[in-house]
Order: structure tokens, then C-alpha cells, then sequence
């Protein structure tokens, strides 16, 4: 294959409109090699937009994984967001948590939805966070599970009010959520102070487990950084798009 093919990339770029929190949301759109309006995709939401895009690789992993691996093609949105905001906006306890949710569920999925020939069943969108991109992923499940039913965690920040939250499920067979974590997080340093995640991702692994959740969970040599997540992002999109 000429590697020339896993670069090529349409990727539009949007405003999106917010009443929830009160501006315009910047949000990059991959489509997939030979996009047409007339199919239909699944569709890849992602936290840290333009770190999955940059950092993670993605739409390269996407090329590369359509071209070698013959896997079905996706639409990626990435949804940016602002350094200064992430952690109220992505933290369960966050001032802006409710507000971004409320965007994600009832502004971005219509506004993509009405512009791009992507599949709406829970089934058909993935969301994918890092930290506590993965955080927000899992909450947004939790709580609009007639939209989402299919999350990519790389070393979500599953603290204690993540597990209260899960603590107070009882079902959770109809959710797919595939989990990494490295064995070297154990002090990752965070705004909020320096955490254990390999034991918060530990002990969600048991309240998931104990809820009937179709988890695929994995420990690999790693830190918390993307030069760990960037290689093992393509096998875990495989997973859901296969």
C-alpha cells in the first residue's frame, strides 16, 4: 500500500452553537475516503479534539485501518476545547460539567447529524476520551443511554465520584466499553493533585464488571501520556468498528 493514502484527509471544520455554554464550540469533521452523502457511517465522537487529531493520529489510524484492515470507514468529530475550561467542563464535580453534557446530547449530535451522512443508532457512536476525556465519555453514556452505548477509555480519570456514579447502576449488560490503562500511572499529577489511576481503573473494572458491562479492559506498560495512547487507539477503534 502507498503510504501517501493514509495521509490524505478531508477534514471540515465548524462552529458549533452553544445556549448551554454560551458560545460557539470549534469542531473538526474527518470524512472518511470516499465519503457520499447517500451512505451512511458510523461516526466517532472525541473529547480533546484536536489532540486526538494531532496527538492520537486518529485519522491516520482511520486510513490505515480502511485501507490494510479492510475495516467499515467512520466519521471522526473531534470537539476542541479550551485548556483553561476542560476540567470544569470534563470533571463530574466541574461548574461547566452539566452544560457540556447538555451540548454534546441535545446541541453537536443534531448539528452533525443534520450536515453528515452519519448512523444514529447508540450502537453505530463511539465515544472516546483520554483521562478525564474518558470521564466525560462514560458519564455522557450513563446519562443519555438512548444515544450512546459504545465508549473508548485510554487511562480515564475514574475517581471517586465516577464510581459513586456507577455504584448506583444495576444494569449495565447494554453498555460496550473498552478500557486501557498503564501500569505506570500510579502518581499522575493533575490539577485537582496526584492520583492513583491504575487503581481508580482497577476498582471500575470491578463495579463494571459487577453490572453485567461488556468490558474489554487492558494493562500495558505505559504512562499517562499520548505517545502511550497513540499506538493502541487503532486496535481499539477496530474493536467497535468491526
Amino acid at each position: 500500500m502507498d503510504d501517501t493514502l493514509y495521509y490524505k484527509r478531508t477534514i471540515v471544520k465548524e462552529r458549533v452553537a452553544s445556549n448551554f455554554l454560551q458560545e460557539e464550540r470549534p469542531v473538526r469533521i474527518f470524512l472518511p475516503p470516499g465519503y457520499q452523502e447517500i451512505a451512511s457511517y458510523p461516526v466517532i465522537y472525541c473529547q480533546d479534539g484536536e489532540q486526538f487529531f494531532n496527538f492520537g493520529r486518529i485519522v491516520t489510524h482511520m486510513n490505515r485501518l480502511i485501507y490494510d484492515e479492510n475495516v467499515p470507514p467512520a466519521v471522526i468529530v473531534g470537539v476542541d476545547v479550551d485548556i483553561k475550561t476542560r476540567t470544569s467542563e470534563y470533571a463530574p464535580e466541574g461548574e461547566r460539567f452539566g452544560a457540556y453534557c447538555r451540548f454534546f446530547a441535545e446541541e453537536l449530535l443534531p448539528f452533525v447529524e443534520a450536515r453528515y451522512a452519519v448512523r444514529t443508532d447508540p450502537s453505530e457512536r463511539i465515544l472516546a476520551g483520554d483521562s478525564l476525556g474518558g470521564t466525560v465519555s462514560l458519564h455522557l453514556a450513563l446519562d443519555y443511554r438512548s444515544l450512546f452505548g459504545q465508549v473508548i477509555s485510554l487511562s480515564g480519570a475514574f475517581l471517586q465520584s465516577t464510581r459513586e456514579r456507577l455504584a448506583c447502576e444495576n444494569d449495565l449488560s447494554w453498555l460496550s466499553l473498552y478500557m486501557l490503562i498503564g501500569t505506570e500511572e500510579t502518581e499522575v499529577k493533575t490539577e485537582r493533585g496526584t492520583f492513583d489511576f491504575l487503581e481508580a481503573n482497577r476498582q471500575t473494572k470491578q463495579l463494571l464488571e459487577a453490572r453485567s458491562c461488556k468490558l474489554t479492559y487492558e494493562e500495558k506498560t505505559g504512562k499517562h501520556l499520548w505517545g502511550f495512547w497513540q499506538n493502541e487507539l487503532p486496535r481499539m477503534m477496530k474493536h467497535f468498528l468491526q
